[in-house]
């Protein structure tokens, strides 16, 4: 145990400074001039040189980028992840702030697709080569081709502009003070980008459960179970549950990359101020430090759903736990 908590420290470690080096890369060989694409072409055109070059000293365009980076790196050690430049504020209280509606939209997604990808796969599986399966089928497979951003504007058209259920965006009513916003409203907001979200997420899921459905109904147990009386669905409750539930608990959690690269699409097509959009905002507009931080926040988050994934597949299959054993051995 021991080991295993001192590699995960290790891999969590180098993870962090890896990602946050191709960052600052990345955006140093970004076309994006910082200071025109913050102050629009018309500004910049008929700024003083010496404005531009104040600006690009503020943006620290002329610095070199391992300068920047030792900077940054040597305030990050202090739990100083930098100031904004976009947002006019430390990077920290823009990730705290916009993590909570980020947070709030994956786990809906996450919650939803799972439980919807985890019904629909027994119902598949339980009726092989039905109809019921053969759409569920057609479905997953429809939906795992289907780009997230073309499937949030569709329904953003026809829930929004056309039915006129849901709001066209933003995580709370548009002249709405803060203090005035209810749970309700909150709610309203996030329904039709967290379904656009898990609805993209039910595929997997659910073909993978089908797979251990029928792997389950297909095994002794079931099948002795079958000749005492129990019915399919009875035997699938009673012994098979257990059997299909923790695969696809391990899946989900390994998929929480997907949802998390997911979101991002969906809050820009809904305007929705989470950690997404702000990050687009921050590529755009050549804001490293916050950019940065949210590589960290989502490889952190990334990292903690894979890690909790790797620990399920040594509960689910014991005998990967042995073989690790034995490789240390």
């Amino acid at each position: 145990m021991a080991r295993f908590i001192v590699r995960n420290i290790v891999k969590f470690i180098l993870l962090m400074v890896a990602v946050s080096m191709v960052t600052f890369v990345l955006v140093s060989i970004s076309p994006i001039d910082p200071v025109q694409a913050n102050v629009g072409q018309a500004a910049y055109v008929n700024m003083s040189e010496a404005k531009r070059a104040q600006l690009a000293e503020y943006w620290g365009v002329n610095t070199p980028l391992w300068e920047r980076y030792a900077s940054w790196f040597g305030d990050l050690l202090h739990g100083d992840l930098g100031t904004s430049l976009r947002f006019n504020a430390p990077v920290a209280d823009v990730i705290a702030t916009r993590a909570v509606n980020s947070l709030a939209l994956m786990a809906t997604a996450w919650v939803v697709s799972g439980v919807l990808g985890f019904g629909l796969g027994i119902l598949a599986g339980a009726n092989r080569g039905r109809p019921i399966d053969r759409i569920v089928k057609g479905y997953c497979f429809l939906l795992a081709s289907v780009p997230t951003f073309w499937l949030g504007l569709v329904f953003l058209i026809v829930f929004s502009v056309w039915l006129g259920w849901f709001p066209f965006g933003f995580s709370v009513p548009i002249g709405v003070s803060a203090a005035d916003v209810t749970l309700a409203d909150a709610l309203h907001h996030l329904a039709l980008p967290a379904l656009t979200l898990s609805v993209v997420g039910v595929a997997n899921i659910a073909l993978h459960t089908r797979e251990k459905t029928i792997d389950v109904l297909e095994s002794d147990y079931v099948r002795f179970a079958r000749t005492r009386g129990l019915s399919t669905w009875g035997a699938l409750r009673h012994h098979g549950l257990r059997n299909l539930a923790l695969p696809a608990l391990t899946l989900q959690f390994a998929s929480i990359s997907e949802i998390f690269g997911g979101s991002v699409l969906v809050e820009q097509v809904f305007s929705y101020p989470g950690l997404g959009q702000a990050a687009v905002t921050a590529g755009l507009g050549g804001d490293v430090a916050l950019l940065a931080g949210i590589a960290l926040f989502s490889a952190a988050f990334v990292f903690g759903g894979n890690l909790v994934a790797n620990v399920l597949y040594g509960v689910v299959d014991p005998r990967m736990r042995k073989g690790e054993a034995r490789a240390r051995a």
